[in-house]
């Protein structure tokens, strides 16, 4: 039985390979996500280690004991603190440090770096007046006001050299600086393609912290002291607000972080895998079941000359076997490649990756083989069990053939059952993990019912067909002959259209709605930020506020704060001019009540804490002194604009450190280009400050959903290309299995343009009715997500996105129409004689 399994595989070279294909996609997609993520998370750990050189001991803030004096309290480490850390027992030296955001601008007058990774630091010259961590490659430290060094990688990039000006944004405003030196570093932000700004110490700390206060301080042990014995000493000399780490665990620590964010993608990347996979399942199925349906009489055979049972289902096991593990070794070697594009992709983008090389754990070969061989023997258990529960004389005489009524009221009674379970848990969910749970089900039951629903919906095509004359009318029968295959071609389509649809009705929906809650809550003509969403600076303010076009201006500044024992934050706003630059719906009050220590407050907030107009409550502000604040508002919140409002002038005086998120500003006129560009020249043509429109807003909105519904449309066509495979699986098959009905057909008159305008109608319709089917039910997931996205997204209509719907349609033909190409033409190529004469 063994030979005969490895024969039968060897027999049917070509018809195999259409399932090797499809099971080496999905596996490919495994192993290729595996090496990617691997590859990028390994380069960026060694590169975080990299960053801790000359360090073994850290010094930081504990933040969470002072939170229980003072909400808002942002420890810092004093200058005492670093001189006693360099005479503990077994230190070499300390080293201050002080970092934050700084946005460093090229000659063309555009952001250098990735933004977010835009940094600045302090350039602590120890003894020697150098600092370690930062080999100057030409020039010299910083050492006043006015002065800056760049890491060299961000020098050549805007191709600054030592003597050059350079202008840096920090929080706002802009610095005109004179470049002094070009520093080499480790440091894991530059790798990753983002730059590294140096001040002088005192530079820094005006600009980060306090004069004489560090974020961290790094020291380094004598030798012969190990980690461990140094972080002892240092304890020692530790304030309650400050806590020792050893640089292995801050490694460990990091690596555990750059790990987790990897999951995210990893798992994700996994999902779309699956779905592949989950469709090559179908394909599989099909395959099988034809070669066994193919193989019938020979199946026989062996039983009648004594072949057991397991023997039969385990020679069809066995083909899935070395199918499988064809699949699994070609899917790992293309998932190579894949990892290895993937890296070569996001560094054609212009994000840099760190140096590193193609990481190939062993546990991605093992996954990668496991899951091909897996799936497919796991495919072709049910058509191997089906093919030895045949009685060899029933085989030999062909009256299993048609599937009894029995099972076929079996087979539609439960795929009824798990749609209506499907069904009523996605209208019923209250969570994600509900209505994914109901959408499986859901996708079972219907392609269980897909038999059933073959026929009606084959049949409305009919009055279509017959305008092709006879072809049409025998695609049309084809078609339903054996609706189980046909069931099992169309739903690997439907899968993936599903999928399409569902999640471009909720993108677009859910754009509509963040479009309409942006802009509708909005009066004011624009929204000024750092590019970088980092705060921004008191006196962009002040200069947009004396712009002769401006009619007025509120910052948004958040303080955090106490209230009943929990934490909360306190949006600062000038009370005088929110109600010129905002929309929002007032339940009881108004923006007349926004001064002293009267506030707003949103509708969730009121409702949780059983406020309404005229409540007082007790709150400490983030410098731990207590006061009262009274309720003057509430307002209808949004996933935008909602909390406790206070005006600016109470806050103030209880904030350590004054900045904003951003201000809103109206003009006169309303926005125009000329305004804006005025605007900016008013704030130095700073490019990481960001000053949109509503429409600015809205296209950034667009944009982005825009970008992640593309990539979702690109992982989801690996299993449209899978459907793809099945169709021309099922095709092929179906041709060997009708060539003596062919060659009947071209005896009796039937030409080769017929022959093929019958095999691609057959395709046009099964990948239409898979493509109806996919359609219909991505728009019941989408508009049964509606009511679970409503709870978060009050804005949230559905949207139903007719044009990409067409298109989908459209795709789903083409997909029938290339399909049938290799099919078609091979059944026009059969010689009528020979078919007729085959057995």
């Amino acid at each position: 039985m063994f030979r005969t399994a490895l024969r039968n595989v060897l027999a049917h070279k070509a018809r195999l390979l259409m399932t090797v294909l499809a099971v080496m996609l999905g596996v490919a997609f495994v192993s290729g996500t595996l090496v990617f993520t691997s590859t990028i998370s390994d380069a960026y750990q060694k590169s975080s280690e990299k960053g801790f050189t000359g360090v073994d001991v850290a010094i930081e803030p504990h933040r969470k004991s002072s939170e229980e004096d003072n909400p808002g309290a942002v420890p810092q480490l004093s200058q005492h603190l670093l001189d006693q850390a360099a005479k503990v027992p077994g230190a070499a030296s300390a080293t201050g440090t002080v970092n934050g955001f700084a946005a460093v601008a090229g000659k063309d007058g555009k952001l250098v770096g990735e933004g977010f990774n835009s940094s600045g630091a302090n350039y602590y010259a120890g003894s020697g007046g150098k600092d370690p961590r930062y080999p100057l490659k030409s020039g010299r430290a910083p050492k006043g006001a006015g002065e800056i060094a760049l890491d060299a990688k961000t020098a050549e990039r805007a191709g600054y050299k030592v003597g050059d000006t350079v202008r840096v944004s920090v929080d706002g405003p802009v610095l005109t600086q004179r470049l002094t030196g070009v520093f080499t570093t480790d440091d894991g932000n530059v790798a990753a393609g983002g730059s590294l700004a140096l001040f002088d110490t005192a530079t820094a700390q005006q600009l980060y912290a306090k004069p004489g206060e560090f974020s961290r301080i790094d020291v380094k042990a004598a030798a012969g002291t190990s980690q461990a014995a140094l972080k002892t000493s240092i304890e020692k000399i530790l304030p309650k607000d400050a806590e020792a780490t050893t640089a292995k665990e801050l490694a460990d620590e990091q690596s555990r972080v750059i790990a987790q964010s990897m999951d995210g993608m990893r798992t994700s990347l996994l999902v779309f895998a699956g779905i592949s996979l989950f469709v090559g399942v179908f394909i599989i199925a099909n395959t099988f079941t034809m070669l066994v349906a193919q193989r019938t009489k020979e199946l026989a055979l062996m039983r009648a000359v004594g072949a057991s049972r397991r023997q039969v289902t385990r020679s069809v096991l066995i083909e899935a076997f070395v199918v499988g593990s064809v699949a699994g070794v070609a899917g790992l070697g293309a998932g190579i490649g894949i990892g290895a594009g993937l890296r070569s992709l996001i560094s054609g983008t212009g994000a840099t990756v760190p140096d590193g090389p193609l990481v190939i754990a062993p546990s991605t070969v093992v996954t990668s083989l496991v899951v091909g061989i897996v799936v497919t023997m796991l495919a072709a258990w049910l058509p191997g069990r089906r093919a030895a529960k045949i009685p060899p004389v029933a085989a030999m005489n062909s009256v299993h053939a048609v599937a009894t009524t029995k099972s076929l009221v079996v087979r539609n009674t439960i795929g009824g059952v798990l749609t209506a379970a499907g069904a009523a848990l996605v209208l019923t969910a209250t969570s994600s993990t509900m209505m994914g749970l109901g959408a499986g089900l859901v996708l079972i039951g219907v392609f269980v019912l897909t038999p059933l629903l073959s026929r009606p919906v084959i049949a409305a095509s009919a009055p279509v067909l017959r305008l092709f004359g006879m072809p049409g009318k025998l695609a049309r029968q084809n078609a339903v002959r054996n609706p189980r295959r046909t069931a099992a071609t169309a739903s690997a389509l439907m899968i993936g259209l599903t999928l399409i649809t569902g999640l471009t009705v909720i993108a677009g929906s859910v754009q509509q709605a963040i479009d309409k809650m942006a802009t509708g809550a909005l009066k004011a003509d624009y929204v000024v930020s750092m590019a970088s969403m980092t705060p921004l600076s008191t006196d962009v303010d002040k200069k947009l506020s004396a712009h002769p076009d401006v009619t007025a201006t509120s910052p948004l500044r958040s303080s955090p704060a106490r209230i009943d024992g929990d934490h909360q934050s306190l949006t600062g706003v000038n009370g005088a001019t929110m109600g010129k630059l905002t929309n929002l719906d007032f339940t009881s009050g108004s923006f007349s009540g926004l001064s002293g220590d009267k506030v707003v407050i949103d509708d969730a907030m009121a409702r949780t804490k059983h406020w309404k107009l005229g409540s007082s409550f007790d709150v400490t502000f983030e410098d731990g002194k207590k006061g009262k604040l009274t309720v003057g508002g509430v307002y209808k919140g949004n996933d935008l604009m909602r909390g406790i409002w206070v005006d600016k002038e109470t806050l103030a005086p209880h904030q350590s450190q004054i900045d904003d998120r951003q201000v809103m500003v109206k003009v006169k006129g309303g926005a125009d280009d000329k305004v804006k560009d005025s605007l900016a020249k008013a704030l130095g043509d700073n490019p990481a400050i960001q000053i949109q429109t509503k429409q600015d807003i809205s296209d950034g909105i667009s944009k982005a959903i825009g970008l992640l519904l593309n990539m979702l449309y690109g992982l989801l066509a690996m299993a449209v290309v899978v459907a793809v495979l099945g169709v021309i699986n099922t095709l092929a098959m179906s041709v060997f299995e009708r060539q003596q009905e062919i060659g009947m057909l071209r005896a009796i008159g039937l030409d080769r343009k017929g022959i093929k305008r019958m095999v691609r109608l057959e395709s046009l319709i099964i990948s239409l009715f898979g493509g109806v089917m996919g359609i219909g039910l991505g728009v019941f997931f989408g508009w049964a997500a509606g009511d679970l996205i409503k709870k978060g997204i009050s804005t949230y209509e559905l949207v139903l996105p007719w044009e990409r719907m067409g298109v989908f349609l459209l795709l789903a033909a083409f997909v029938g129409v290339l399909a049938a190409l290799w099919p078609a033409r091979r059944a026009a190529k059969l010689n009528m004689l020979a078919a007729i004469k085959a057995e």
